[in-house]
């Protein structure tokens, strides 16, 4: 599984499978930063080409090095949040 980042195709700022033809990235990734991912509502509702795409909440990396646009913090913090959101509630970052 990926996520499509190409605002050529018609599945950009989406979940995707592979094979692809497409510019995506992959959510399999060796370093465990995917394992959990939650996908804010960002640019998703309507979807515009160009305005960017997914915003995460996932695993940080042991160091916290910085990411590419998204928000990483660490694994047991990941899990504590899911205990407490859902698909109604809205997330702010600050």
């Amino acid at each position: 599984m990926g996520w499509c980042d190409d605002p050529k195709s018609e599945k950009y700022n989406k979940l995707i499978n592979y094979p692809f033809n497409h510019n995506s990235e992959k959510l399999y990734r060796t370093d465990n930063i995917y394992d959990i991912i939650v996908v804010l509502n960002f640019n998703m509702n309507p979807i515009k080409k160009n305005k960017g795409s997914a915003i995460f909440i996932h695993v940080a990396k042991k160091k916290f090095s910085p990411t590419k646009g998204c928000v990483a913090i660490k694994k047991n913090e990941l899990k504590k949040l899911l205990e407490n959101i859902n698909h109604k509630s809205i997330v702010k970052i600050i």
